[in-house]
């Protein structure tokens, strides 16, 4: 229940609640601001050079795991790498 300036609690019922929280919604959206073009080119090419760093860390880390696994469990060598 919400408080009214009054001080009282004001009781809504089911539509009432409903309503309400699209009025709050719409507020929140009207806070929304939205990026300019360099801002937003900005913002995607640092998620896509984060996203290959991540990509290339994964593969560099599932590499060395394989490798060490295969020499561990199966006596294959180790090097080369690609083999």
């Amino acid at each position: 229940m919400s408080e009214t300036p009054a001080g009282t609690s004001e009781k809504r019922g089911f539509f009432g609640t409903i309503m309400q929280f699209f009025r709050e919604v719409i507020g929140e959206l009207k806070k929304v601001v939205t990026p300019t073009r360099k801002e937003l080119i900005n913002y995607t090419l640092v998620v896509l050079g984060f996203v290959i760093f991540m990509m290339l860390l994964v593969t560099v880390l599932d590499l060395l795991f394989g490798k060490l696994s295969g020499f561990v469990f199966g006596g294959s060598p180790i090097w080369p790498l690609w083999g």
